[in-house]
């Protein structure tokens, strides 16, 4: 017989994984609304919320947190800018530090976008006191690092891409 604890724990990851195929169902939709490929569209959302955070991405970064190598990052900047959806720019005092910027109607697309489920979400979340909203999020942040903490040690120990039984790639 299962302890109750077990089956909470395997609810929440349930409820997690429905939740982050809402996530990815939403930004796949923003995509085709601004008509974009998903990977674009991701990549111009990740710049934006940098920004809004006050710590504009590198393309470095950016690579890192949408999961590209650094040439296919390259070639999906060169077609974002050249679309007029963000720009690049050396502000720091290192010159050779590139800052990405999104495009002014960015910002302004995706708070159409995404504002009214922002409002929605602002309602489900406003019966619960902070105090347990700050636990929901230190419990988040928890799996967030367990999750990088997987990550890295199976990029350290095994090839991304699968391999055959002889030991090629396909």
């Amino acid at each position: 017989m299962r302890d109750g604890v077990a089956e909470q724990r395997e609810r929440l990851m349930e409820s997690l994984r429905i939740y982050g195929g809402h996530y990815a169902e939403l930004s796949r939709r923003f995509a085709a609304w601004l008509g974009l490929h998903s990977t674009d569209a991701t990549a111009v959302l990740e710049i934006a919320a940098a920004e809004e955070r006050g710590a504009p991405l590198s393309p470095a970064r950016l690579s890192e947190r949408i999961s590209l190598s650094t040439g296919a990052t390259t070639a999906l900047l060169n077609r974002l800018e050249a679309a007029g959806h963000i720009s690049r720019a050396r502000e720091h005092s290192d010159r050779r530090i590139v800052t990405l910027r999104s495009g002014g109607h960015v910002q302004e697309r995706a708070d159409e976008f995404f504002g009214p489920l922002a409002h929605r979400l602002d309602a489900a979340m406003s019966p619960y006191p902070p105090q347990f909203l700050e636990q929901v999020e230190a419990f988040i942040a928890d799996l967030n690092t367990t999750m990088d903490s997987h990550l890295a040690e199976q990029d350290a120990v095994a090839p991304r891409s699968p391999t055959l039984p002889d030991g090629r790639t396909p």
